[in-house]
């Protein structure tokens, strides 16, 4: 028996949140696992910008969430994953162990962002305390470094002619 048998992926239409969902949906096809898929809406951001949340109406807010969600299911749906969906809007850091206890999954699956030192110095970036947040494991997905040829562009490389390269 896996010990990851229900698995929450965070979804939020980023390259980053696609590897996330990529790699999640082919670990739970591996181990027959239940599948959430979770999209956040960062509210942080609006604290700053309080006039710009007044001008915003709600149902947007929930339909672009919800527009993202359906996104990732439909792709998982693709690959012949079954997932249920949720979404929320605050912040991630708050939302993903939030969910997490509620689903009471073994496994939460993230996409990770390429950022130098410096610039995560300069965002006071705070990733590291979703694990301090959570009880179960984090699997943190890598996509490919920036320049590094995309999913597609891999296969047409490998489908090339001998001695031909690619377009």
């Amino acid at each position: 028996m896996s010990a990851f048998r229900r698995i929450l992926l965070c979804y939020d239409g980023t390259r980053e949140g696609q590897h996330a969902l990529a790699d999640g949906a082919l670990l739970a096809q591996q181990l027959a696992a239940q599948v959430h898929v979770l999209s956040v809406v960062n509210s942080s951001a609006w604290v700053q910008g309080a006039d710009m949340t007044s001008a915003i109406p709600v149902d947007m807010i929930n339909d672009s969430v919800k527009s993202v969600l359906d996104e990732g299911l439909k792709k998982l749906a693709a690959k012949g994953v079954h997932a249920t969906g949720h979404f929320a809007i605050g912040d991630p850091l708050d939302q993903i162990p939030h969910f997490a206890r509620e689903l009471n999954v073994d496994l939460i699956v993230v996409g990770h962002h390429r950022a130098g030192r410096l610039a995560r110095w300069w965002a006071g970036r705070t990733d590291g305390l979703l694990l301090d947040r959570v009880s179960c494991s984090v699997l943190v997905t890598m996509g490919p470094e920036t320049g590094a040829p995309m999913e597609a562009d891999r296969g047409k490389s490998e489908t090339a002619s001998p001695g031909k390269t690619a377009p």
